[in-house]
């Protein structure tokens, strides 16, 4: 006889998780057991580390993220969980390091990077991502 398996309902509503030194380490919501709705991710120093929208755990929306030190470090938005649009990300001390544009989780068109000071040190096109006839089929 196989062995019995512990079934519980999926998890619905509030759901906060902690660090193992009891500190808040993400807080959000749950629908039907996966991650749904306005979550928010800290550092073990309670500083914020991300926070964005979930869709039945796929990323939605603009999300950001930033270092311990509290400065912003990327954001930029999510379709189903792939990135798109206009995203920038900045280094530790607050200056911009890249930016540019993603569609369906792949940088296209114009990207610039930027040395630690600011100043533009290259520029590089991508070309878009063909997609495959079995992924445009299902879209």
């Amino acid at each position: 006889m196989p062995p019995k398996k512990n079934i519980r309902p999926p998890h619905n509503g509030p759901w906060k998780s902690y660090f193992t030194d009891g500190k808040l380490d993400s807080e959000g919501d749950f629908k039907d057991g996966k991650k749904h709705g306005l979550w928010k991710f800290y550092y073990r120093n309670g500083k914020l580390k991300a926070t964005g929208n979930l869709d039945q755990g796929k990323f939605t929306g603009l999300w950001k993220w930033w270092g311990e030190n509290g400065q912003l470090r990327q954001q930029g938005k999510f379709k189903d969980g792939l990135q798109v649009g206009f995203w920038r990300r900045w280094l530790a001390n607050g200056v911009l390091y890249d930016e540019g544009e993603y569609v369906d989780g792949h940088k296209v068109g114009l990207w610039k990077t930027y040395d630690k000071n600011g100043k533009l040190k290259l520029e590089k096109t991508f070309k878009p991502k063909l997609k495959k006839k079995s992924e445009a089929k299902r879209k």
